[in-house]
């Protein structure tokens, strides 16, 4: 199933817990504080590869999370770091979070890391010093970055053959490479574009037909809109004609049609380079509705072939090879690959009815990585609070001794130079 569009929520790993250990060994005088720090949590990585066309399988397992790191130990034993979690996906994916294009990941072997690991906990053998001895803290680790993405793709293909419904372009790709898509006799539309790779003499190339193109396609008639975007990375069109078949418009009325689409849809397809083929020039009268059709095009190549018996095929291959060799590559698509700077405040205090909520990247990560059940680690992290200001701010906002404090996920009690976990 072709799937060009699908939702992941990826989690990096989270990182391993310090270990609170000291040395003990007999016959050795002397021991000590000898906690290892713990592993850093896997990243989650997105890579292309040529091997994919479809989003189609993450959209059945849309949840990823890295592999978390291992807790310290004893005898300053470092945990093991997470593996990294590689998710594969199709060469032309452009990455969103939100609104922002993170990445367009055109080329094989593109890579993206999406979501960080947490960093691991230090073990109390880092909190030695010559002043504390024998420390009795150690940090917790810190968890992996959680986001929520949208992928979109789009087909990455040197030759996008286009058409409206009928006018042969599946019958066209059969012949031109070695994909089998789906071909009948009876008017329809293919649902899902189709690759295929064509060789002519010492040159390769991709092609791909483009379905669903209707009047009123860019306006979402159809399946027109779901598909137009595929166009936007070819380098060449074939458009497609059908002259054999007679209907309630003429060949150039058709024609017309689908470059208004491409107009309206983005002025860049409608600048792309084309090749106007006409088709079925083996049925009856088609030669007739081909000298017509030419009429309205004096200074354009046609191209006439029939994509059933294989006549005109190897023009239509040399002419293409020859606009390849001229066209210029796809332009590349914007993204947010710059550095941003974003200065925060380390924290930030709201009122909300009668708590008090300390919001702030900093402060959250230092209650993260905090272990409550060590009185050391409490008291460092109310030095740490008083040094940034955040009981200075919280009194500037009213709270008073016996006021609830909220940060992140726990909830204390206000009581100056003191913490008190509710």
């Amino acid at each position: 199933m072709f799937v060009d569009r699908a939702q992941i929520f990826v989690s990096g790993g989270n990182g391993g817990n310090g270990c609170l250990s000291f040395r003990r060994e007999k016959y050795v005088e002397k021991g000590g504080p000898d906690g290892g720090n713990g592993g850093r949590g896997g990243d989650v990585v997105l890579v292309t590869s040529t091997h994919l066309t479809t989003l189609y399988d993450l959209t059945y397992r849309p949840h990823f999370k890295a592999e978390n790191g291992v807790n310290g130990q004893g005898a300053n034993k470092t945990g093991r770091s997470g593996e990294n979690l590689i998710i594969q996906i199709p060469c032309g994916t452009l990455v969103y979070h939100g609104e922002h294009l993170l990445k367009d990941m055109k080329m094989p072997g593109d890579q993206l890391t999406v979501s960080r690991g947490g960093k691991g906990g230090r073990g109390n053998a880092s909190f030695k010093s010559s002043v504390n001895t024998a420390p009795r803290i150690a940090e917790k680790g810190e968890a992996g970055e959680t986001l929520t993405l949208n992928l979109e793709l789009k087909l990455l293909a040197d030759v996008g053959v286009m058409g409206m419904p009928n006018a042969g372009k599946s019958t066209l790709l059969s012949r031109l490479t070695a994909a089998r898509p789906k071909i009948a006799d009876y008017p329809f539309t293919t649902l899902t574009p189709n690759l295929g790779v064509a060789r002519y003499k010492d040159r390769t190339f991709v092609v791909a037909d483009i379905p669903g193109l209707v009047e009123g396609a860019h306006a979402g008639k159809g399946l027109g809109d779901e598909f137009l975007r595929h166009i936007e990375r070819t380098r060449v069109l074939v458009h497609l004609v059908d002259v054999g078949t007679v209907d309630s418009k003429t060949a150039y009325q058709n024609y017309q049609i689908l470059n208004k689409e491409l107009s309206a849809y983005s002025s860049r397809l409608s600048k792309k380079t084309q090749i106007v083929a006409a088709n079925k020039m083996d049925l009856t009268d088609s030669a007739k509705t081909l000298k017509a059709f030419q009429k309205y095009l004096k200074k354009v190549v046609v191209v006439p072939l029939s994509a059933v018996t294989g006549a005109g095929l190897d023009p239509l291959m040399a002419h293409i090879v020859r606009k390849l060799d001229r066209a210029l590559p796809p332009e590349p698509t914007d993204s947010d690959e710059t550095v941003r700077i974003v200065l925060e405040p380390d924290f930030v205090v709201r009122q909300e009815g009668d708590v008090f909520r300390v919001s702030g990247k900093k402060v959250e990560r230092w209650i993260q990585i905090t272990n409550f059940d060590q009185d050391e680690a409490i008291a460092r992290l109310q030095k740490i609070f008083k040094k940034i200001g955040v009981e200075k701010e919280l009194e500037s906002h009213g709270a008073q001794p016996g006021s609830r404090v909220q940060i992140g996920n726990y909830e204390f009690t206000y009581r100056p130079d003191d913490i008190v976990r509710s």
